[in-house]
């Protein structure tokens, strides 16, 4: 799958560089011609020796030789590759590239690479989580960058958590599902995919919502675009960062769940595959005041009617060559209450959600599923970051299309 592709790798300067030996190595086997370029503190954590031996090809870390004033052409590198990898990708380097800063051979080769650029995370657990990383990696996406996500161990701290980069072999298999894209039976496929709160106003000023993000959505959508689909990404306003290339409807404001229904019926019949991951309102206020209802009794009553359930409606008409994949958030009995909407909506694969797991749900950038399929099957995963379970998911899903 990797014979001849040209692939480049950026080391940065974390302890986890190590592991780009036994990464060129795989990579060689497989037949792939690999360069590297490393920064200066890379060099403390493993040598530029043991990686040209590896790879066959010198090691790269100056813009020029100063004994013989020769020029590395970063942008010569940026072209030659068909894929540029960047691992391990510091704290350090990763705010470089969020913010186009070129100060060294890996990140001015970064600016100039126009193939895929995926990259590997690794830090300490507390500066993985910092909302600086965070911003800079989700940056990264947006950009149209690849994340590799790090992974849960040990850490060089002696803590244990969120943050080791991810396993030489787990690298590979990434490359190899980009250069393969005839591998995902998504490739091509038109896809909806609702996201994020909806919200019914009371008056001008107040509004009846919950605490959905949408990053889960996100997460999703990024995933399946990855992997040649066309995704039409339906949302109320939210804040995340998502690719460029989805086909965005509606982010920029606040959306009711009847707006929500009704735009998407307009692509419905278009699509073959329908994923309901909004939180829709179940009910909208009767009356909407035009003024803003002032504070004068003790009590106050607000009469609602029943919204449409955008998944219910279209899993009465969808048909045999289209699949519907819902979402569940439960806070008790969920398996039942997952299996039981899972026939109630026709859906052919129900992901669950739990209030009871930590660190889950609503506003993290952790989650844990589980997925029920059409044979009332149950895969169970554990807490992984949500890029992670977007992942999982979507291989559920294809194998829907098998």
């Amino acid at each position: 799958m990797l014979e001849n592709k040209k692939i480049l790798i950026g080391v940065c300067g974390g302890i986890a560089a190590y592991k780009i030996a036994t990464l060129v190595r795989l990579l060689i086997k497989k037949n792939a011609i690999v360069k590297v370029i490393m920064t200066e503190s890379a060099k403390d954590f493993i040598t530029p020796l043991t990686l040209a031996t590896l790879s066959k090809n010198a090691v790269e870390s100056k813009f020029f030789n100063s004994e013989n004033g020769v020029w590395t052409n970063h942008v010569d590198l940026g072209l030659w590759a068909d894929a540029y990898l960047i691992a391990p990708a510091t704290a350090n380097e990763l705010a470089k590239m969020a913010s186009g800063i070129s100060e060294n051979l890996l990140t001015a080769t970064y600016l100039s690479a126009r193939c895929k650029v995926f990259f590997c995370p690794a830090m300490d657990l507390d500066m993985y989580q910092h909302p600086a990383v965070k911003s800079n990696i989700e940056k990264l996406i947006s950009y149209g960058n690849k994340l590799i996500p790090a992974e849960n161990g040990e850490l060089a701290s002696g803590l244990f958590g969120e943050g080791r980069m991810a396993e030489p072999e787990t690298i590979t298999n990434y490359l190899e599902t980009y250069f393969n894209p005839k591998n995902s039976n998504l490739k091509n496929k038109k896809i909806l995919l609702t996201a994020g709160p909806t919200q019914e106003s009371i008056d001008p000023v107040r509004y009846i919502s919950n605490h959905s993000t949408g990053k889960m959505g996100i997460a999703i959508a990024n995933e399946l675009k990855e992997r040649g689909a066309e995704v039409i990404f339906i949302s109320g306003a939210i804040s995340e960062p998502i690719l460029k290339t989805l086909k965005v409807i509606n982010i920029e404001k606040n959306i009711t769940a009847e707006e929500m229904y009704e735009v998407s019926k307009k692509y419905f019949s278009q699509i073959d595959i329908a994923i309901f991951t909004a939180a829709v309102a179940d009910y909208s206020p009767k009356e909407i005041s035009n003024e803003k209802i002032k504070k004068n009794e003790d009590e106050f009553t607000i009469s609602f009617k029943k919204n449409k359930d955008i998944a219910l409606e279209f899993g009465k008409i969808k048909t045999k060559n289209q699949l519907s994949i819902g979402f569940a958030l439960e806070t008790n009995n969920e398996i039942l209450n997952a299996k039981s909407k899972l026939e109630k909506k026709n859906f052919d694969m129900i992901i669950l959600n739990s209030m009871k797991n930590e660190n889950a749900t609503f506003g993290y950038d952790t989650n844990k599923v589980s997925v029920i399929n059409k044979n009332l099957e149950e895969i169970h995963f554990d807490l992984k970051s949500k890029k992670e379970v977007a992942n999982d998911i979507v291989n559920e899903i294809e194998k829907l299309l098998l």
